[in-house]
């Protein structure tokens, strides 16, 4: 039942920006924490940023620190990642999920979806 689409990805030139959204349902979305992941071509899946369910504290890969600003709204069960200076190497599927928490609770999580394609070239 849990349902996550993400949305606002396209093609970008070097330092270019994009701001991604999800929307969430089928579960409290103001009781938990959510990420950004991103799998880019011929690579394993990583996590890019993280968000305390409140909104309080955010995380951020090292990679993309300084440049990405992850965000949410649980009013709106959403939550967004706001990306600046963008680099070929961001190139990648973008998704938006829990962590084990949310998953040992609803394990439909773990399908993950359908993300939404970063993709950053001259």
């Amino acid at each position: 039942q849990v349902q996550l689409v993400e949305s606002g990805g396209g093609s970008v030139q070097p330092g270019g920006s994009l701001r991604l959204s999800c929307v969430a349902s089928g579960f409290t979305f103001g009781f938990y924490a959510m990420n950004w992941y991103r799998q880019g071509p011929g690579k394993e899946r990583e996590l890019v940023a993280s968000i305390t369910s409140a909104g309080s504290r955010t995380d951020y890969a090292d990679f993309v620190k300084g440049r990405f600003t992850i965000s949410r709204d649980n009013d709106k069960n959403m939550v967004y990642l706001q990306m600046y200076s963008l680099k070929p190497e961001d190139t990648a599927v973008y998704y938006c999920n829990g962590d084990e928490v949310l998953w040992a609770l609803n394990p439909g999580a773990r399908n993950w979806g359908q993300g939404t394609q970063v993709t950053v070239s001259s």
